[in-house]
């Protein structure tokens, strides 16, 4: 069961590395690099491909912390009735879960927002109309919500930190 426990360990910090450095990567480096005049002509065609290819990623690695998340409760001897009768949430270590996941269902919603709501629309419309006033819109929203969800991941990592290693 050690081994078991390790590997998801080891899967949990691979996938969060993946999700927060690929949103890193499309906020720090791609957009910024797309607002240069030698590539704002294919700048809609880039980001739309980056975001499709990134999506998937970033679903399967938000899939993963999740089910590591679960091995490694159970390998701390906690089962779903723990959840249901309070056990689970208790003390600190109980507390500081509780405001993860609480940010991990956040995180989840504002994906699913962004992936297949106001991103899709967003790129469609710079492509349609560049300059238009919708289109700018519609960006500054999908970036508002990439921007606030990554705040969230960065959040829920550090809280992460403090559940295996403890408050200081």
């Amino acid at each position: 069961m050690k081994a078991v426990y390790l590997l998801a360990i080891w899967l949990h910090i691979l996938a969060a590395a993946a999700w927060i450095g690929g949103m890193l990567f499309l906020a720090l480096v791609l957009v910024p690099v797309t607002r240069r005049p030698a590539f704002r002509e294919g700048a809609a065609a880039l980001v739309e491909a980056a975001g499709r290819r990134f999506r998937w990623v970033g679903w399967v690695a938000l899939g993963l912390l999740i089910a590591s998340g679960v091995v490694q409760l159970a390998y701390r001897g906690f089962v779903w009735a723990d959840v249901w009768s309070g056990r689970l949430w208790q003390g600190l270590f109980g507390q500081t879960l509780g405001v993860k996941l609480l940010l991990v269902a956040t995180i989840l919603l504002l994906s699913a927002l962004h992936d297949f709501g106001v991103g899709p629309r967003a790129t469609a419309a710079w492509q349609a109309e560049p300059g238009a006033p919708e289109a700018r819109r519609l960006r500054r929203q999908a970036a508002w919500v990439g921007r606030i969800n990554l705040l969230l991941g960065l959040a829920a990592a550090a809280l992460g930190v403090l559940l295996v290693r403890g408050w200081p």
